[in-house]
């Protein structure tokens, strides 16, 4: 295996391009950047831990995708547009066929989402662990944040829920079957920026759905101070998810999480603009319930009372329960 500067001349240098954003980029103390006038700074930074996030034995280009997808994704939510990439890898000795695919990988999600890498750190470890820190810019005063919702909001989500949950499931044999779309919505997900720009001035409140429906509505929730009312049978679910987890699908679009889909909300007179916007986006935008100033989540389906799922979704420290 290369040394640490020679993995990174090999490996990642041609990941920097060339931008003329970056006054300096790799291969200094830091990197020098010239930002946007009238824009403010968005950043974020997510760490995937092999056996924790991702499977040991995971194709490399598929971990370098949901690396970078998983953590533009909370620029998306802010209604930021993606610049600059900053990554730390910790590495078990990996071969230079798995370092070439995932610089492969890499390099393509990094094109895809207008990301230039700017610098970062290489180490070894027992365990592989790689850390993402995104930079965005977002125009001044126009970032949507979790703390915005009003009683009396619709709140929407993007696309369908519990599909990646479903793909993982899969992998781990949990759940019988292959779904070469199910498989793709956990091993290459789709950051929303589009719907998230799009809702810049519209959208009251935002967030990403990383670690469960429940979970991430009840950090907006908790940031607005408010509560809501979900209407369970609203929940947009794929007809892969239907066909192969009938049982299970309910449950993985409440508490699954990993689909990086956006939850939102909005004033009911603006509800009518999210049609014309779904076409645009060609991205299904679902109301799946109101803003309620109860300061809980409350389930609906039917109209009548459901009981809460005794995990709301994923959590590093025991779960998401409350």
């Amino acid at each position: 295996m290369p040394g640490e500067f020679d993995l990174i001349r090999r490996y990642f240098d041609s990941i920097s391009g060339d931008h003329p954003s970056v006054q300096l980029g790799i291969g200094d103390d830091c990197a020098l950047l010239s930002t946007s006038p009238n824009t403010e700074l968005a950043i974020s930074v997510d760490t995937l831990v092999e056996g924790v996030h991702f499977l040991p034995d995971i194709h490399p280009e598929h971990l370098a995708w949901r690396l970078i997808a998983s953590s533009v994704s909370d620029l998306a939510a802010m209604g930021a547009s993606p610049r600059w990439l900053t990554l730390a890898c910790t590495l078990n000795e990996p071969s230079e066929a798995w370092l070439a695919m995932f610089s492969k990988g890499l390099a393509e999600a990094c094109q895809f989402y207008s990301l230039v890498l700017i610098g970062g750190d290489t180490t070894s470890g027992r365990c592989q662990v790689f850390t993402a820190q995104v930079h965005g810019e977002v125009p001044s005063g126009m970032a949507l944040k979790r703390s915005g919702a009003k009683v009396g909001d619709a709140i929407v989500v993007s696309g369908t829920l519990g599909d990646s949950c479903a793909g993982l499931a899969m992998l781990t044999d949990e759940l019988e079957g292959e779904s070469e779309y199910l498989l793709g919505r956990y091993y290459r997900p789709t950051a929303r920026l589009e719907l998230g720009k799009s809702l810049r001035g519209i959208a009251n409140a935002a967030v990403d759905v990383s670690d469960g429906l429940l979970a991430d509505l009840n950090h907006l929730l908790t940031a607005s101070g408010v509560g809501a009312e979900l209407c369970v049978e609203a929940l947009p679910l794929s007809s892969a998810l239907c066909e192969f987890a009938p049982e299970s699908a309910e449950k993985w679009a409440l508490s699954g999480g990993e689909d990086f889909e956006l939850c939102f909300t909005l004033p009911q007179d603006r509800v009518p603009e999210l049609e014309p916007m779904s076409e645009r986006l060609d991205l299904p935008l679902t109301v799946v319930g109101t803003i309620t100033d109860d300061r809980e989540i409350a389930l609906l389906k039917l109209g009548e009372p459901m009981a809460r799922p005794a995990i709301l979704g994923f959590n590093h420290f025991g779960n998401e329960n409350e």
